[in-house]
């Protein structure tokens, strides 16, 4: 006698019948709703707890929940001969990350989320740079573009002007270099291999910091540090599970929608209210990197 399929078999049958641009949708929708609770995370325990603390529970709880596939992966699917760029990217990755950190528990979560947009017009500089890869006329006027919107965000010079934008801005600036340095070894290096050497360095990095500035948590804190690094490991995922099934350019522009939740939840929880000066920086960014992605996809191989 034939079973009947299960409930989660049927479901699972149902999700594969979708078209894959939707799928990627879904999966980036679900990542952008877990980078903006992990951002809503941070700033919460930011009052008491430093970006070194923070990112040490977000890269051990990370290795944690990725574990399992490390070890079916084996000594030999681990084993590298590229231990210096391994090494080298997760120094500047953990440097960009606590200033991610510190611009989230000091400024607004849609100022903080809008600078991090920025980071496709740096991918563009540094390609050049690291790759020697070409660009068009088009993408340099959409990257200048995109660097004004930075500027009226940050406003150096004017008296509304925050240090701490200059230091998300130089986050995602770094972030940039650390995602070229991904291409720069994707040639040898599998994705999981890279998740390996990036999740085991950044907790070894952040652990001496802190058991130096070891604040012990109480309550219910345990499990906000802890939801840190199940968020994180969630949209990392929700992101990796949408490029792979779907268009970059039909996926891509859908994570901006975490601008929104930023907004909404930074009203809500904080009673932020972001500028005109926010929403006209943000619009331009957006804007600019949503082009230089198009402009990306329609490139051909080897061009």
């Amino acid at each position: 006698m034939t079973e009947t399929p299960s409930f989660f078999k049927k479901a699972q049958n149902r999700w594969i019948e979708l078209p894959g641009n939707l799928r990627g949708i879904l999966w980036l929708t679900l990542g952008t709703i877990a980078f903006a609770l992990n951002d809503v995370l941070v700033k919460l325990l930011g009052k008491k707890f430093g970006p070194m603390e923070l990112a040490f529970c977000r890269y051990s709880i990370g290795l944690l929940i990725l574990s399992p596939i490390f070890f079916r992966m084996g000594a030999s699917g681990l084993k590298t001969t590229r231990l210096g760029i391994h090494m080298t990217r997760l120094v500047i990755a953990c440097i960009a990350q606590v200033g991610v950190f510190y611009s989230v528990i000091h400024l607004y979560l849609a100022d903080a989320t809008a600078i991090a947009f920025s980071r496709p017009l740096f991918t563009t500089i540094v390609a050049v740079i690291l790759l020697s890869e070409l660009v068009s006329a088009r993408r340099w006027v959409a990257t200048a573009v995109g660097f004004v919107g930075v500027l009226i965000m940050v406003r150096p010079g004017h008296a509304g002007f925050d240090p701490v934008a200059l230091i998300a801005v130089i986050s995602a600036c770094t972030f940039a270099i650390a995602n070229i340095m991904i291409r720069m070894m994707a040639s040898t290096e599998p994705p999981n291999r890279i998740l390996f050497y990036y999740h085991v360095g950044g907790a070894i990095i952040f652990l001496v910091p802190t058991i130096i500035l070891w604040q012990t948590p109480v309550g219910i804190e345990w499990l906000l540090l802890a939801g840190i690094g199940v968020m994180t490991t969630i949209g990392m995922t929700g992101f990796i599970r949408a490029f792979s099934v779907g268009e970059a350019n039909a996926v891509g522009p859908m994570e901006y929608i975490r601008l929104i939740y930023a907004g909404i939840l930074g009203y809500y929880i904080f009673n932020e209210v972001p500028d005109y000066w926010t929403v006209a920086g943000a619009l331009i960014i957006i804007i600019s990197t949503v082009y230089i992605a198009r402009e990306e996809a329609r490139r051909q191989p080897g061009q």
